[in-house]
């Protein structure tokens, strides 16, 4: 089911009746004689027929009047993978909505974001969606504030502004509005999760944990090993069991558990946290559907690799320019050297996390202390496009406290603080210190965006414009910062080696369209 298809009643009524979790996130379920919509996997008794509406997006069931299911619980459901395949408008303003700019710029900043007019925003998303774009972000702040007031115990006033909302006065009304009862009313009925959350002390940095919900299967260890073997001393650390950097104004950990990820933030200012959530999902590709992948490579010359990692998933970034930057560096040195050079960049172009001396409360569980990986060497092919960031996974250890040397307290330096910097004597050379600059420059003015709302064709083609810059570098940064599934690092030495190890000719690249970006990925991880 992709964003152009059409709900189909009697597809998605079957769908609802097996509990198919193919297809949560893909659609929700209205009914009308509760006026409750849910996940297709509700466990609640099916409804019957008449009273079944299908709505595309929760914005959509919202705006028609329907209230979320406190059983099935709509704010955990995946989002839906059909956005990341199409690079449409809708799609981009989605990821962007996703990504704060409608709470912090408005709908006119999100429409000016995307060169196209309001009125004309509006249009598309009704036609697509059934609601507008401003209805979407309103949807999007109740959910995760109904998480967090279900999964945490961060007070309310906290919530509101942490969900993305103006005030708590907005907060209550659009809350009571909306879903029919106060926020305290809801933490209320949600004691036993609530109370084994932590409670913030006031004054010092609020820890959070959330859970970010994914389609199984889910092959967490191939990903985490690929961001161990490339995590930037000082500014991440990794390892086969779970994911930790600096973020603005505090830290993340992400650490697989059964059916989800757990996210734990520490955070000095919480209105981040939407962001934040977002951006993770992205990085760790949650909202893919490894059938539809598993399902059409599975036709190809693919098949063994498939069969063997059925959950892959592509690493995508947390942040696009400094995954630019990656992709720059690691031209032509192995992965360790680019390693080794990212660090320096940041250790003289970055900026302290603030408050650079937290720590996250709780480590990952289960999981015994180990020292950080060891490099993991790459390809040097030769070309003008290195290869070095991309096909080469580590083999991350089982980890558990962070050793202190390696505690992320760094932030990578934004395009702005990158173009101002003296790049000179970290080891780069002096073709690779101007694509840099002309790349941080391009960023910071806003010529080159790198986040999901960016158009992978044009953003592509502006690319290439940047000296130093190729086929391979501009495929890489569209597959994992633009999140383009069907992005390619066309000449990619490891690549090569692989298919010309498992008899696959260039002919069969064009029959994974368009899952280009995963045939790679099972391509870099196949032994």
């Amino acid at each position: 089911m992709t964003p152009h298809q059409m709900l189909d009643f009697d597809s998605c009524y079957r769908a609802v009746s097996a509990r198919d979790t193919r297809f949560d996130g893909r659609f929700f379920t209205a009914v009308t004689s509760t006026g409750i919509y849910c996940r297709p996997i509700c466990p609640a008794r099916t409804p019957a027929r008449q009273n079944v509406r299908f709505y595309r997006h929760a914005a959509s069931a919202e705006a028609a009047g329907f209230r979320p299911c406190r059983r099935c619980r709509p704010e955990l459901s995946p989002g839906d993978p059909g956005w990341d395949v199409a690079a449409d408008l809708v799609g981009r303003a989605l990821r962007l909505i996703d990504d704060g700019v409608a709470d912090e710029w408005g709908v006119a900043g999100l429409a000016g974001r995307l060169h196209v007019t309001e009125r004309h925003l509006h249009r598309l998303f009704t036609a697509r969606l059934g609601a507008g774009p401003l209805a979407v972000a309103r949807t999007r702040r109740l959910l995760l504030a109904k998480q967090l007031l279900t999964e945490t115990s961060l007070p309310i006033t906290d919530v509101a502004f942490a969900a993305g909302f103006g005030s708590v006065r907005q907060f209550n009304a659009t809350m009571k509005e909306a879903y029919g009862f106060a926020p305290g009313e809801l933490r209320a009925a949600s004691g036993p999760l609530s109370r084994a959350a932590r409670s913030p002390v006031q004054g010092t940095p609020a820890t959070l944990t959330l859970r970010l919900g994914h389609r199984e299967p889910y092959d967490a260890g191939t990903l985490l090993a690929f961001l161990a073997a490339r995590a930037v001393p000082g500014v991440e650390y990794a390892t086969g069991t779970l994911y930790r950097r600096a973020v603005p104004g505090g830290i993340i950990t992400l650490t697989p558990a059964a059916g989800h990820v757990k996210l734990s933030v520490t955070l000095d200012d919480t209105r981040h946290l939407a962001r934040i959530v977002a951006r993770c999902r992205r990085l760790l590709d949650l909202d893919a559907d490894p059938g539809a992948i598993a399902e059409a490579l599975r036709t190809t010359a693919l098949r063994p690799l498939v069969e063997r990692r059925p959950g892959l998933r592509v690493p995508g970034a947390f942040d696009g320019f400094e995954l630019a930057v990656r992709a720059v560096v690691g031209q032509q040195v192995s992965v360790a050297g680019a390693r080794t050079l990212l660090g320096r960049i940041a250790a003289r172009a970055g900026s302290p996390a603030k408050p650079c001396d937290i720590t996250p409360a709780d480590g990952p569980d289960g999981v015994s202390a180990g020292p950080m990986d060891g490099p993991v060497d790459g390809h040097a092919d030769g070309h003008t496009d290195g290869l070095v960031d991309g096909p080469a996974y580590g083999h991350g250890k089982a980890g558990g406290d962070v050793p202190a040397a390696d505690r992320p307290h760094l932030l990578f330096p934004s395009a702005a603080r990158l173009a101002e910097a003296d790049l000179t004597g970290l080891g780069l050379t002096g073709r690779r210190i101007e694509t840099l600059k002309i790349l941080a420059e391009k960023a910071a003015t806003g010529e080159i965006h790198l986040d999901g709302g960016a158009d992978p064709a044009e953003t592509a083609a502006r690319l290439m414009a940047v000296p130093g810059i190729g086929p391979w570098t501009t495929g890489y940064i569209a597959m994992r910062a633009l999140r383009d599934p069907d992005a390619w690092p066309a000449g990619d030495l490891g690549l090569r080696k692989a298919m010309k190890a498992l008899g696959i000719t260039e002919d069969d690249i064009e029959r994974w369209r368009p899952w280009r970006a995963y045939a790679a990925t099972h391509l870099w991880s196949s032994p």
